[in-house]
């Protein structure tokens, strides 16, 4: 069945949107779905393969191996189909630019004759829309000439297609996480005294605040915690002054990682400690974070002579006006539950961290005094 598509423009909508704020429904959906708009007779085509490949690629730094995202395929025969469709809060719309599907139309619906043109000469197939009919959407339109055409560039821009909703996903997660309250106390609690804070959930917990000596150099440790049935979760984060960076990369990250958690990350057991899982995948990237120089790590961990184990999330940051390095840690242990969705909580609070660049310990205040 042929499906006969307009699309409407209406420019003193977008300027009260712009100007009043959006007041439309929410999209919905869960966290980490996507729907994928296709012709049904290419559910199984090189495109909707290349899909499966980059936005449902396993996870092999979280336990289980979970898909990046969960992919659900759809179709449509009539409008009332198509609006329920254009609910939902993550959507890709993927069809050859010449089908002369359902699919293909709206796409064409939705492109400007300009775009379009650039899609057929293949100087583009990727657009991403915030907010397209409803609050909080994000929608890929996904094009080329043809089905191998468009599944060799999905393949091409893998990572830079699924980081551009990994983003989105950890903006979500940083807005709910908060929405339910959090330890402004602790937070400043930690500000005033270090210099430094991340955003904190309601119901953590601190733990842990000190100072030691390591080869005669001051170093500084401080855990807080959320411990519930069957879903322990803890950070921890350390910070010392340095000279310059020269030495971090990965190896010396995940070294760093595994001594401290030695020292402090103890088990039930006098042998046991948190360790990296070196078995499975650990990644490291590099990113900006407030104008300063961070690395992002993931991975799994396991408890020395204990069957423990669970994901992490790890950022390393240099604040080079203070000349601090900080270490910051979330790591759960919840065999019971999925951990996707927690390590992107994770991640979403590690990007809530500040530095005070102007910061001064009471140590280097009193040796100025002298």
């Amino acid at each position: 069945m042929k499906l006969s598509i307009k699309v409407f423009i209406v420019l003193l909508s977008a300027l009260w949107i712009g100007c009043e704020g959006d007041y439309r429904q929410k999209a919905t959906g869960s966290f980490g779905q996507v729907i994928v708009v296709m012709d049904s007779s290419q559910f199984q085509s090189q495109t909707a393969e290349a899909l499966r490949q980059t936005y449902g690629e396993w996870t092999q730094t979280i336990p289980g191996k979970p898909p990046r995202f969960d992919l659900t395929f759809r179709d449509f025969n009539t409008n009332d189909q198509l609006e329920q469709l254009k609910r939902y809060r993550n959507l890709i719309i993927a069809a050859p630019i010449t089908d002369s599907t359902n699919t293909a139309d709206f796409m064409r619906a939705l492109l400007s004759e300009d775009v379009e043109q650039q899609v057929r000469s293949g100087e583009s197939f990727a657009f991403p829309i915030k907010d397209q009919w409803y609050r909080d959407q994000w929608v890929m339109l996904l094009s080329a000439t043809s089905d191998s055409a468009l599944a060799k560039q999905i393949h091409n821009s893998q990572q830079t297609l699924t980081e551009n909703l990994v983003q989105k996903e950890l903006q979500r997660w940083k807005a709910e996480i908060y929405d339910q309250g959090e330890k402004i106390a602790l937070e400043d609690s930690v500000w005033d005294n270090h210099g430094w804070k991340i955003r904190i959930q309601h119901d953590w917990v601190k733990h842990l605040d000190t100072t030691y000596t390591h080869k005669g150099e001051e170093n500084n440790f401080l855990t807080i915690r959320r411990k519930l049935p069957n879903n322990d979760r803890w950070f921890w984060a350390w910070w010392k002054k340095v000279d310059n960076i020269n030495q971090v990369d990965n190896d010396w990250i995940n070294a760093k990682r595994d001594s401290l958690m030695k020292k402090w990350i103890r088990g039930s057991r006098d042998s046991s400690y948190v360790t990296t899982e070196y078995r499975r995948e650990v990644n490291t990237k590099s990113f900006t974070l407030n104008d300063d120089i961070a690395y992002e790590t993931l991975g799994t961990w396991r408890m020395t002579n204990d069957a423990m184990g669970g994901p992490f999330a790890n950022l390393t940051i240099f604040d080079d006006e203070s000349g601090r390095l900080f270490m910051l840690e979330f790591g759960q242990f919840a065999p019971k539950y999925n951990k996707r969705r927690f390590v992107r909580q994770f991640r979403a609070m590690l990007r809530t961290f500040e530095s005070d660049s102007t910061w001064k310990s009471p140590n280097q205040d009193s040796m100025q005094e002298q």
